[in-house]
């Protein structure tokens, strides 16, 4: 089975323009580090873009404490207890947070298991143009790419190159 690669640079910029079609969600069902079913974007956000601040301030904002850091200082969200309110989108001073993340998707035909092969490739071929391909390509951190989990690629700056260029 090739590996997937998402390119989060491309995901960005689609979403902030404003993408033409709602952008589909890749979950990976029994992966332990998603606690729950997590779009894969949001996973790969909080693992090679978010900064890991000293003293989060969206974990202090969140009225609903469902958002901790890890042994490793990574967020992570409680989908459980997630109200959707934003708070730490806006108070993020990296812009790491992605509010698309919170926008309830109202049908399941935009959530695909990476684990099924005809979701794998539905999930590539309804994803935004040059955001998510197959590839042979491996982990390539001189490219920015990163292996998420088995499988699953991701492009992405990671803050720690950021924090260098700054």
């Amino acid at each position: 089975m090739q590996n997937i690669l998402i390119d989060l640079i491309k995901y960005r910029e689609c979403v902030q323009e404003g993408c033409d079609q709602q952008v589909p969600e890749g979950l990976v069902p029994g992966n332990p580090e998603a606690s729950g079913l997590k779009p894969l974007r949001e996973l790969a956000v909080f693992a090679y873009t978010c900064r890991r601040c000293e003293d989060a301030p969206c974990v202090s904002v969140c009225p609903e404490d469902a958002l901790e850091k890890n042994e490793d200082g990574m967020i992570i969200r409680s989908t459980n207890l997630c109200v959707a309110c934003k708070s730490c989108v806006t108070i993020c001073p990296f812009g790491t947070m992605m509010s698309d993340f919170y926008e309830y998707k109202r049908t399941e035909s935009l959530y695909f298991n990476l684990k099924d092969e005809h979701e794998r490739k539905r999930f590539v071929s309804e994803s935004p143009e040059g955001t998510v391909q197959y590839t042979d390509k491996e982990q390539d951190e001189e490219n920015n790419i990163y292996e998420l989990m088995p499988g699953i690629l991701v492009k992405d700056y990671p803050w720690e190159k950021l924090k260098n260029l700054e």
